[in-house]
């Protein structure tokens, strides 16, 4: 079984080359310079190269191990739940007799699964689990990666009302344009109805948010807490039924009577003709302003 690609094999060893060469010159050189105030300066390029090489190789150690570190990521939860479940099963078969471990196990258990509160909780964040790993394989298989094969890296998931949403950081080369095209073959991937992507940040277009529906909420039954309100022992009104119209003959109607203004007639004087228009205002005296 290949755990890691051999694309992804090859481009972490080749970075951890370069950071090894970059990390070595330039703090054996930062080193070499202030050792070079207190001492002689052959003897503080030697400082600044045990000083380098070492840093250098610490920055190859964490860039060739990336891929593991990822692949561990990737399955943390599943490692921290296996070996919290089984620290407490052995401490539990140590210090309890074999009737007891199987009445804590059968309460553990049982009790989760009988409530449904914890029970939907339970199923819930399983699918979390379940949908972080099926995008994983949906852009190993099917999602155009960048040209190292690095795959974007799944940050965490939380369960909705509707489904689960996760969050992923993209790397270099994929966008949400990449991924618009794809959300139904995302969506049969993870066992769900539909699948939506969004951006999470304004500032970082890398930065996505998936949306995995598998329920539609908005069609289902929801009880109005108003009828706890209504007191049963309240008589009910005897209201008389409103009366509609059914027919409507239009001569019945009385059309409104409309009463227009009078309009005045203008003045004329004696000899008929009509008054000179009034002259202006007298304008203001500008001459102070000169």
């Amino acid at each position: 079984m290949t755990v890691i690609e051999a694309k992804v094999h090859r481009s972490s060893a080749r970075n951890a080359r370069l950071a090894f060469i970059l990390t070595a010159v330039i703090v054996g050189l930062l080193a070499a310079v202030v050792a070079a105030s207190y001492m002689h300066p052959i003897l503080a390029l030697f400082l600044g190269a045990a000083i380098g090489v070492p840093s250098g190789g610490l920055a190859w150690v964490l860039v060739r191990i990336w891929p593991v570190l990822r692949l561990l990521w990737w399955w943390s939860v599943e490692i921290v739940l296996t070996t919290a479940v089984i620290t407490f099963w052995v401490q539990l078969a140590d210090h309890t007799s074999t009737p007891v471990t199987l009445a804590v196990v059968a309460l553990v258990v049982g009790v989760p699964a009988a409530v449904p509160v914890s029970r939907r909780a339970v199923v819930a964040w399983t699918w979390c689990l379940v949908v972080r790993h099926r995008l994983r394989v949906c852009f190993a298989q099917f999602i155009i990666a960048n040209q190292s094969g690095s795959l974007p890296l799944i940050l965490w998931a939380k369960p909705t009302p509707v489904g689960e949403r996760v969050w992923v950081y993209l790397r270099p080369g994929l966008s949400l344009a990449d991924l618009e095209g794809r959300l139904d073959r995302i969506a049969v991937a993870c066992h769900a109805a539909t699948a939506l992507v969004e951006r999470a940040s304004d500032g970082n277009a890398a930065y996505l948010r998936f949306d995995i529906k598998r329920r539609e909420v908005l069609t289902a039954t929801v009880g109005s807490p108003l009828v706890d309100v209504i007191n049963p022992d309240t008589p009910t009104a005897d209201r008389p039924a409103p009366v509609i119209p059914t027919a409507l003959d239009l001569p019945d109607v009385d059309a409104p009577v409309i009463t227009l203004p009078v309009q005045k007639k203008p003045a004329t004087t004696a000899n008929g003709t009509k008054p000179a228009a009034s002259s202006p205002a007298a304008q203001d005296d500008v001459s102070d302003w000169i």
